[in-house]
C-alpha cells in the first residue's frame, strides 16, 4: 500500500507540472482570450500621445491567430521567417509580429501587451528615434494594422532563452509595420479613410473590418454603435456653443428685460 501511494505521489509531482501549465493557457478559439487581445491593443491605440488622426480599430483575424499558434509551437525566441511571404496569409503580403516569453505563472494578455507598449518611453515620436528597443511598441500602435491574431503556447524550454516552463505569447498583425512614422499626428479620426466612422478615437469600417459590431475600450462588454467623424466634430463643438448661447440669453434678459417680458 505504501509503495502504491508513493508511486502515486511521484506521478502527481512529475506530470501535472507540465500538463496543468499547458492546460491553463487559453487556445486561439477561446473567445475571452481573443477579446482580451483585441481590447488591450485598441485601448493603447486609442490613448496614444501625441494623438493619432488615422488610427484604425483592430479586430480579430483567425488566420493570423493560426499563424501565431503554428509558430509558437516551435518554442523559439525568434521571428517567423515567412512574415514577408505572399503565401503566409490569404489577404496580407506582409505580416507583423510581436513576441513575449515569460513564466506561465505571471502570464496574462494584458501584462504582455503592456510590456510591448511600454517601449514608448524609449521612443521619440518627433524624431522617430529609439534609445533601446521600440519595435514592439510601434507595431502595437501602427495605424494601418487593423487585424490581429494571437496565440500562447506552453514551452518546457524556449530556444534562445535560459528559463523553462514558459508561456510563449505571439501576436501577428495585418498589414505589418514598415519604415515610417507609426501614425499621423492630429485630431482623432480627422484623417480616417473615406466612409469610416469614429469609435473611441479609432477609425472603424464594418466592410473593411468584416465585423457586425464593435466594443468600446471603455465599456468592453457592451456592443456600441460607431459614429462618423462629422458627428464627432459636432459632439466636440456643440457643448461650448450651448454654453455660449446660455450666457448670451442670460445677458440679454438682464440687459433688455422688456424684450423677454411677455406682459
Amino acid at each position: 500500500m505504501r509503495v502504491v501511494l508513493a508511486m502515486a505521489a511521484w506521478i502527481v509531482a512529475l506530470l501535472p507540472r507540465e500538463g496543468v501549465a499547458a492546460g491553463a493557457l487559453p487556445g486561439i478559439e477561446d473567445e475571452a482570450f481573443s477579446q482580451a487581445c483585441v481590447r488591450a491593443h485598441n485601448k493603447f491605440r486609442s490613448e496614444v500621445s501625441p494623438r493619432a488622426s488615422d488610427m484604425l480599430y483592430m479586430t480579430w483575424d483567425p488566420a493570423l491567430a493560426r499563424i501565431a499558434k503554428a509558430w509558437a509551437r516551435k518554442c523559439r525566441f525568434e521571428h517567423n521567417g515567412q512574415l514577408h511571404s505572399k503565401t503566409l496569409h490569404p489577404n496580407f503580403t506582409s505580416v507583423g509580429e510581436n513576441i513575449w516569453t515569460g513564466s506561465v505563472s505571471i502570464f496574462s494578455v494584458s501584462s504582455a501587451i503592456t510590456s510591448w507598449y511600454d517601449e514608448v518611453h524609449d521612443y521619440d515620436f518627433q524624431t522617430q528615434k529609439c534609445n533601446k528597443v521600440c519595435g514592439h511598441y510601434t507595431q502595437v500602435v501602427w495605424a494601418d494594422s487593423y487585424k490581429v491574431g494571437c496565440a500562447v503556447q506552453y514551452c518546457s524550454t524556449v530556444a534562445g532563452l535560459q528559463f523553462s516552463n514558459a508561456a510563449h505569447f505571439i501576436c501577428n498583425y495585418g498589414p505589418g509595420q514598415s519604415y515610417r512614422t507609426p501614425y499621423k499626428r492630429g485630431s482623432t479620426c480627422s484623417a480616417c479613410p473615406n466612409n469610416d466612422k469614429c469609435l473611441d478615437n479609432l477609425c472603424t469600417n464594418p466592410q473593411r473590418d468584416k465585423v457586425t459590431r464593435y466594443y468600446s475600450t471603455v465599456y468592453p462588454d457592451w456592443p456600441v454603435f460607431s459614429r462618423n467623424r462629422y458627428l464627432s466634430l459636432f459632439l466636440i463643438v456643440s457643448p461650448p456653443i450651448l454654453i455660449l448661447i446660455a450666457i448670451i440669453t442670460i445677458w440679454v434678459k438682464h440687459r433688455y428685460p422688456h424684450l423677454v417680458n411677455l406682459n
